[in-house]
């Protein structure tokens, strides 16, 4: 699990001394076993004949979290059970996840279809004694299991949109239904193709390894909403509809993919299958590296002739090239329940160029985040896109003004707008560069071009390093979109999967402990970000239907309702929507969070105390605003992250102390054998904590327990504690104080134990 605190490596660590009621002599004669086999076993239902069941875990023995090194179980034939038994540490703990894998044997490659994501991973704790058969992602009462994210293979997905049959007049108006089947590409090696499209039932085509395919159909019904495996005949298209096909293959360079097309005929039972209509074939080479629009001939099955045309959009998300993710915790699908009404600085400190009063410090630089986190944030937004050398930088507008004359001799008659894709991150850091409000009307904002942190353009790594980390990150990707007209927001954009695989990289190597959660306006990038990485959660921007801008293209786009749908057949956390179309309809909170959504809100609305009071009153999870220094009505300017730090070192430094008395103390009476977990920390606790400044650094953070808020009496007793405590204890207490602050704990390493074998 993340790592809170620097802990040194337990291969490092001394052997520690547990107290313990055996004697000495005991002891001698019981030596401690170093090792033991251990069973491992776990039903498994629902699973499909080529899958397999492995095991993965924090010990060198289960492949210490790599994905590419776990260990694979072997089925009980009479049973749903996979089991084998694997030798395991025996003095420290061992956590542990289960998943659902193919393999392809072509390259032994696997393939995560499904994994047990609870933040806390299974564990073999010093009291348990003998193994128990698991159930596959049910455990500490809680049951999480998440899809697999691309680790060899690439999801080539087909979008069928806006009604993208044209046919014969004779079949114009009959309910279709679209099957996408992956071929393997041969010539002369193996049996024609086109015999496929002469049945009625294209199951016979054989699908090549490792590739499997999902259908999803955006709707208010939950049970086509969400990825299926695709059925026999496919999935029925109605008109409206946006059909999604997924097909996931290790290597899509060697497939082509039969589009079949069926229809029920109108003398047909309700037992009759649906007649074969039509196919086409779409070809490797068809496609762009990552998105683009085909329009293909439909052929009838019978007479091979032209039967109409199909046009569909598609995306195809390659894996991250650098194997920056592994099994120990995946917060894709994770928030706290007491995380409502949190605080989100909007570019920081607030737009600086939106209108004539602006604000004080320009947005989207380290000086505007550093004071928005300072002001009691709990998140910052921010907007992200590329230089033309590939660095992820922040920046909120697609193009920039920029003048070749000296700082001082600036001549706005020669202003040059260029997109900021197109300056190298030299360029845009060296030359004096001007927001587009300020290039158009002739009048700079802003003079300070001494200051470092003030200056536009910091990139995305810096600015993990510079603020706190306490406080959370909502990164949002910028990338051109399609509008209703037809035109884009911006022209020859970066491939897709570069600028993602970018943005990510920075982000996997340098987040560390923070908090994360991505947001995008388009629907594309929320399903790639989704897909190449398990680590941090997605959430889909939208601007719904407004008066305020042009609307876009994609139907993804042009409402709540349909924003929604997305976020279910994406499988991510959530939606960010705008205030202006939730405070139209404040019934769409609950249609969000009644399908298990995460839900936050942005817009010019949200500028005002009032709206913010309500919309925190509707149930919102976050609310974006500007000008949070001003607006914020928190007593106790800190990020609810680091509350939760505070609080959970606080409980781990008593649990510690009370560890720490001898086994024969009346105290150990009252310690049951296993601490209890953490309730949720309630918003309000905020507000009861006495007031004191923000806390950005390990150091102050550790300083800033006062114990002497306990009652004396209590204060003296902890003191008598510490006293007794001797060299070795100490090392353990300073060890587990800086452990798992947060809920995810602390698995990299194990922590010492004694035996598990039986006491005399």
């Amino acid at each position: 699990m993340q790592r809170w605190f620097f802990i040194d490596d337990h291969k490092k660590q001394k052997k520690i001394k547990i107290p313990t009621k055996m004697s000495e002599k005991q002891l001698c004669k019981e030596p401690e076993i170093p090792v033991q086999e251990w069973s491992f076993c776990v039903s498994v239902s629902n699973i499909d004949p080529k899958e397999k069941v492995y095991i993965t875990g924090n010990i060198l023995e289960l492949g210490e979290w790599d994905y590419a090194k776990m260990i694979p179980l072997e089925h009980d034939q009479t049973s749903e059970s996979w089991c084998k038994r694997i030798t395991v540490p025996n003095t420290c703990d061992v956590f542990y996840r289960y998943a659902i894998c193919l393999v392809n044997e072509d390259t032994n490659d696997v393939i995560i279809r499904r994994w047990e994501t609870n933040i806390h991973p299974r564990v073999i704790k010093q009291t348990m004694l003998h193994p128990v058969t698991d159930v596959f992602g049910e455990y500490d009462g809680k049951q999480r299991i998440s899809r697999g994210w691309l680790t060899s293979q690439t999801l080539v997905q087909f979008k069928f949109i806006n009604n993208p049959l044209k046919l014969k007049s004779r079949l114009v108006g009959r309910l279709m239904n679209i099957k996408v089947t992956p071929v393997k590409l041969s010539f002369g090696t193996e049996p024609h193709i086109e015999d496929s499209s002469l049945s009625t039932d294209t199951m016979d085509v054989e699908v090549p390894q490792g590739v499997y395919v999902e259908v999803a159909t955006l709707d208010n019904d939950a049970s086509i909403c969400q990825l299926q495996p695709q059925e026999q005949f496919g999935r029925e298209y109605r008109t409206g509809d946006m059909l999604l096909i997924n097909v996931y293959a290790p290597n899509p360079r060697n497939l082509a993919y039969l589009v079949d097309f069926y229809s029920y005929s109108t003398h047909a039972s309700a037992e009759d299958p649906p007649c074969h209509v039509g196919y086409t074939y779409v070809l490797p080479n068809m496609f762009k590296p990552s998105e683009g629009v085909l329009e293909l001939p439909v052929t009838c099955n019978v007479k091979h002739r032209p039967l109409g045309t199909v046009n569909f959009e598609y995306l195809i998300v390659s894996p991250m090239q650098a194997s920056l993710c592994d099994m120990q915790v995946s917060y894709a699908k994770h928030w706290d329940p007491s995380w409502t009404g949190l605080e989100v600085g909007h570019r920081g400190l607030g737009a600086s160029f939106k209108t004539k009063e602006g604000n004080a410090i320009r947005e989207n630089t380290i000086a505007s985040l550093k004071k928005a986190a300072a002001s009691g944030a709990d998140m910052l937004e921010f907007d992200v896109q590329l230089s033309k050398d590939m660095i992820p930088v922040i920046y909120h507008d697609f193009h920039v003004c920029i003048s070749m004359k000296r700082k001082k001799e600036v001549d706005f008659t020669e202003m040059l707008e260029l997109p900021v894709k197109d300056l190298t991150l030299e360029h845009l850091q060296k030359l004096k560069v001007y927001h587009l409000v300020e290039g158009r009307n002739h009048e700079i904002l802003f003079f300070d071009e001494d200051l470092e942190e003030h200056q536009p353009f910091p990139t995305l790594e810096d600015t993990l390093k510079a603020i706190d980390f306490h406080v959370g990150f909502n990164i949002e990707l910028k990338w051109t979109m399609e509008l209703n007209d037809g035109t884009f927001e911006l022209n020859n954009p970066f491939d897709m999967n570069t600028y993602v695989d970018k943005v990510l990289e920075v982000v996997l190597k340098h987040a560390g402990e923070r908090r994360i959660v991505f947001s995008c306006f388009n629907p594309d990038i929320c399903t790639m970000v989704r897909n190449k990485q398990n680590k941090y959660p997605v959430m889909f921007l939208t601007v719904g239907v407004t008066n305020k801008y042009q609307p876009y293209r994609d139907p993804r786009c042009l409402s709540i309702p349909a924003a929604v749908q997305n976020a279910i057949s994406s499988d991510i956390l959530g939606i960010v929507v705008h205030t202006e179309d939730l405070l139209r309809d404040p019934t769409q909170v609950k249609l969000a969070t009644d399908a298990g959504l995460v839900i936050f809100c942005w817009g010019d609305d949200n500028n005002d105390k009032n709206t913010i009071k309500k919309l925190k009153e509707m149930g919102l999870h976050a609310v974006i605003y500007d000008k949070l220094d001003q607006y914020i009505t928190k007593e106790v300017k800190e990020s609810i992250f680091l509350v939760e730090a505070r609080e959970s070192q606080r409980e781990l430094m008593r649990l510690a102390a009370l560890d720490a008395l001898p086994a024969s103390s009346s105290a150990s009476s009252h310690r049951s054998s296993e601490p209890e977990p953490r309730p949720y920390l309630d918003l309000s606790i905020r507000n009861r904590i006495q007031d004191r400044s923000t806390v950005t650094s390990l150091e102050s953070l550790a300083s800033s327990i006062d114990i002497r808020d306990e009652q004396t009496d209590k204060n003296l007793k902890r003191n008598h504690i510490i006293m007794s405590i001797d060299k070795e204890s100490q090392v353990k207490e300073q060890r587990v104080t800086f452990t798992g602050l947060f809920s995810a704990g602390d698995t990299s390493k194990g922590s010492p134990k004694k035996s598990r074998k039986e006491s005399p």
